[in-house]
């Protein structure tokens, strides 16, 4: 906790839409912490994101023509 990871999975998902590519981005259902459709850092950054129960649903969700998938913790 605390390390920064989400901040970091934050900044290269803002890279990749700025290098014009299509990014989709899963949450576990269990994360609480702050609003539901979105990975949010502890500095207040935030992406829309997809709530996911398990893994699992993950490859269903994912467009054909998606770049780039982020998974948050």
């Amino acid at each position: 906790m605390f390390s920064g990871k989400t901040e970091e999975l934050i900044r290269r998902l803002i890279r990749a839409e700025i290098a014009k590519q299509k990014v989709q981005v899963f949450k576990p259902q269990l994360d609480q912490r702050y609003k539901a459709n979105k990975v949010s850092s502890h500095r207040g950054n935030h992406f829309q994101a997809t709530v996911v129960e398990n893994a699992d649903e993950i490859l269903a969700l994912v467009d054909d023509d998606t770049n780039v998938v982020g998974i948050d913790e």
